[in-house]
């Protein structure tokens, strides 16, 4: 696979829907050719003390941001046709259904892959867990800005180009 998007989002509150932030990724040819990141108004419009401690947002961060359907429109047509991948994609996955649900939006069945499920295969107990920031340390990559949407779709995409058997990773 080398033409995919990798996809992360962060989330305001426990409902999936509350997208808040997103990253992606899209690689073509096995390259990164272009990164997005937006802030997203949550629906609903609230945040856990849990969720802002981990990736830093507040309702003050996203208050003046669009809602997720303008925010899509704009990257609905770059990942068209891309599969997505993501760490840990039923995550990533259940917060785009139910955030197209809330917004009654047709979901276009988009086809996701797993490079934690992939790095299980790959690595099994050769790493102590396969969060994120692990895979991705063990793959080369250095995971500074951990939870920031942007920074963990690029996790994402340099660890897919490992699992998913591309050995020419040029960022």
């Amino acid at each position: 696979m080398k033409d995919f998007a990798a996809i992360d989002f962060e989330t305001a509150n426990w409902c999936r829907s509350s997208i808040c932030s997103i990253g992606i990724v899209i690689v073509r040819k096995g390259k990164f050719v272009e990164k997005i990141y937006s802030l997203v108004r949550p629906e609903p419009e609230w945040y856990s003390f849990w969720n802002t401690q981990i990736h830093g947002l507040s309702l003050e961060d996203t208050a003046n941001a669009k809602i997720f359907p303008e925010v899509w429109t704009k990257i609905a047509p770059l990942i068209a046709g891309l599969p997505l991948v993501a760490h840990n994609s039923p995550f990533d996955e259940g917060c785009l259904r139910a955030t197209f649900s809330v917004y009654g939006m047709d979901y276009p069945d988009y086809q996701f892959y797993c490079t934690c499920n992939a790095s299980r295969k790959m690595f099994g107990k050769i790493l102590p867990n396969h969060k994120l920031h692990t895979v991705a340390e063990y793959c080369g990559y250095d995971l500074r800005n951990h939870h920031h949407a942007l920074a963990d779709a690029e996790a994402c995409a340099w660890i897919a180009l490992q699992v998913f058997g591309i050995d020419d990773v040029i960022n």
